[in-house]
Formats: C-alpha cells, sequence, structure tokens
C-alpha cells in the first residue's frame, strides 16, 4: 500500500513534466489523424481533459496524506491545476508551431470545474456516493 501511496503523491509531478514536454512539441509530434479537421477537434477536445486531470492526481495525492482534506485545499488543488494551465500557454506561445489562446484556457477551466464540482459534492456535500467511497478508500486509516 506504502507503493501505492508514494506512486499518487507522485503522478501529478511527472504528469506535469508530461505536459510541458509534450507542449513544446508539434501538436502532429505523437498523432496525426489523416483526416485533418477530425485530428484538431480530437486535439482540441483534450483540453477539456487535460488539466482537469491534473486537478485529480492533485486530489489524489493530497488524499493520501493523515492531515484531512478541506475544501480549501481542495480549491487550491483546482486553481494550480488552472495556474499550470495558464503557464502551460504561455510556454507554448514560445514556439512557433504550437499557439496559444484565450480559448484554450476556456476549455482547460470548464475541465478542472466540471472535476471539481463533482470532487466537491462527493467529498463534503454528501453526494455522488460511489465517489465520495472511491476517494474515502484512499485515505489513511
Amino acid at each position: 500500500m506504502k507503493v501505492f501511496k508514494w506512486l499518487l503523491r507522485v503522478l501529478p509531478l511527472l504528469y506535469m513534466a508530461a505536459i510541458w514536454y509534450q507542449s513544446s512539441l508539434p501538436s502532429d509530434h505523437f498523432v496525426k489523424l489523416p483526416n485533418s479537421s477530425i485530428d484538431h477537434t480530437i486535439k482540441e477536445s483534450l483540453h477539456l481533459i487535460e488539466f482537469a486531470i491534473l486537478y485529480v492526481l492533485f486530489v489524489l495525492a493530497f488524499l493520501t496524506r493523515r492531515r484531512p482534506f478541506t475544501p480549501a485545499l481542495n480549491l487550491a488543488c483546482a486553481l494550480f491545476a488552472a495556474f499550470y494551465g495558464v503557464s502551460d500557454e504561455i510556454h507554448q506561445s514560445f514556439y512557433a508551431y504550437r499557439s496559444a489562446s484565450w480559448f484554450d484556457l476556456v476549455k482547460d477551466f470548464t475541465g478542472i470545474s466540471v472535476c471539481f464540482y463533482f470532487i466537491r459534492g462527493a467529498l463534503f456535500k454528501g453526494k455522488f456516493a460511489r465517489l465520495s467511497g472511491l476517494l474515502r478508500r484512499i485515505r489513511p486509516r
């Protein structure tokens, strides 16, 4: 169980490094679909989940601690993921083959907000019983 706990604590940092690395490469470096409009649509829609995943990884990492996971810490996780999204857009603006846009940030923030709604509801509002049970199992005893 200790390995799982430490893996959850390291995952956000590894994921942040992967985002940073991927942002410095051309958008078609890993995958380019034959239909360019579908390729563009899929890659643009990934903004909805990319930083939402980062937020969820932060939540999971903090849930492994013995200290209580508070609403303020939950908000801090969401804000840090959002600020990392801003830094990623700034980072991309320095590469000629990448772009940065306000619309991308809106998509990033939307994904984070949706996950924040469900996690806040599960941990602090008594909603989403299955998600609540899953998140509470991560807490150390």
